[in-house]
């Protein structure tokens, strides 16, 4: 393991200090391991599209809107291969949660997360994804 010395402003190092204790971290070097992680992992999706990856797509959506329940699952059949499991739930008498969890290629999954989001009948969703390798 290395050892870093770093230099930060005082507003800073008091904002990542509060952070530090919003989210129940031991100690600086935990935060900072996670930051750089985090990072990290989002500099590989981007710059290896083929890399392999987990991801949850979580997106609103009325149901209803003309066939877009049946849009949704046609689309997630089609890729099978991707789609590891889904999770719907009824927000209100319009409104569904569903969240998606998929695994493949980073930009085959990011593809199709843009297409499941644009599609008529998606209020708003997003993607979180996550490198298995590199990181």
């Amino acid at each position: 393991m290395q050892r870093l010395t770093i230099s930060i402003e005082d507003d800073l190092a008091t904002d990542f200090e509060s952070l530090i204790e919003a989210r129940g971290y031991g100690n600086r070097s935990e935060a900072i391991r996670d930051l750089v992680r985090r990072e990290l992992g989002h500099a590989i999706v981007e710059a290896q599209p083929e890399t392999p990856c987990v991801a949850t797509l979580t997106y609103l959506y009325d149901h209803h809107e003309r066939t877009v329940t049946n849009r949704l699952a046609d689309m997630q059949h089609e890729h099978h291969d991707l789609t590891v499991s889904a999770m719907h739930a009824h927000l209100d008498h319009d409104l569904c949660v569903e969240t998606v969890i998929l695994r493949g290629p980073a930009e085959q999954v990011r593809r199709f997360a843009h297409g499941v989001l644009a599609q008529r009948g998606v209020r708003q969703g997003g993607l979180h994804l996550v490198p298995l390798e590199g990181v």
